[in-house]
């Protein structure tokens, strides 16, 4: 999966020490990241050095983020590129490129900048928001309010009725891919009950046997996504929530359309149940 980027190490202790030359610039305008690419297709994100000549306040406005092996990576915004190499792209391109631990960080960035952007004001006052510097921590001044990088909690369920898995396509959506029934946490629900309630509320499937396999921090939507195997508990037949899905579908274990990538939870344990492993 994505972070799964060993032998490389991310480290997301907050230590806002002073970048060098060698240090790797992530920057953000909405959906999009600074990136280039090298030769071989490969991404690749400026350094302070790169653009030093064409930033003048470059070391004196900047957001440390976290290091991923000994090199540090930081937020810069309102950066002036157009001497260089690089360009904006579409953070959702980040899915398919190499080298992993690169994507990575860029997508974990990109969840930062959208919280320090999303916070610069305090929610309770109004006031401005001040950086703390011990930790990744935002707070007012005036009422006094602290305020953390925002985490979602999601489940995803494989259901299984024997030799079939139910997949699932989205609707209304840009990923037109097969996926796993999903769905966020609500206030005061524990996750068995959200996995009860998602499949009722998207297929109309009782359920039994919730068995966790594994969990993922998923930067594109701010989650941290739990995978969960459950097994079907009765009647098989599907009522679609069509507000929410474009289809539902029991596939045979040998049957299933789709490929291994090393990108998302979903797609290993769509995987695991193919091999019959699950």
């Amino acid at each position: 999966m994505i972070q799964d980027i060993i032998p490389h190490q991310f480290a997301n202790e907050y230590k806002p020490q002073a970048p060098d030359a060698n240090s790797y610039i992530l920057s953000y305008q909405g959906k999009t990241i600074l990136m280039s690419r090298t030769s071989q297709g490969e991404i690749k994100f400026p350094t302070f050095g790169e653009l030093e000549a064409s930033n003048e306040q470059i070391y004196e406005s900047y957001t440390y983020l976290f290091s991923v092996d000994n090199d540090r990576y930081y937020l810069l915004d309102d950066l002036n590129y157009q001497d260089s190499s690089y360009q904006m792209e579409n953070i959702e391109s980040l899915r398919a490129d190499l080298p992993l631990h690169l994507a990575f960080a860029g997508v974990t960035g990109g969840q930062l900048y959208r919280w320090y952007r999303d916070h610069q004001f305090c929610g309770r006052c109004g006031k401005v928001m001040h950086r703390d510097d011990k930790e990744r921590m935002l707070y007012c001044e005036e009422c006094k309010n602290m305020v953390y990088p925002r985490i979602m909690p999601a489940v995803i369920v494989g259901v299984i009725d024997g030799n079939r898995l139910l997949m699932s396509k989205y609707a209304n959506r840009a990923y037109s891919k097969y996926a796993l029934l999903a769905g966020f946490v609500e206030i005061g629900e524990a996750l068995d009950k959200t996995i009860r309630r998602e499949i009722m509320e998207e297929v109309g499937l009782k359920i039994k046997n919730i068995r966790y396999y594994k969990s993922q921090p998923w930067g594109f939507s701010d989650t941290l996504l739990m995978g969960f195997f459950v097994d079907l508990d009765g009647d098989d037949k599907v009522t679609l929530d069509k507000d929410e899905l474009a289809l539902a579908k029991w596939f045979e274990r040998e049957e299933i359309p789709v490929k291994e990538h090393n990108l998302s939870l979903t797609n290993e344990m769509i995987m695991q149940f193919k091999r019959g492993l699950v």
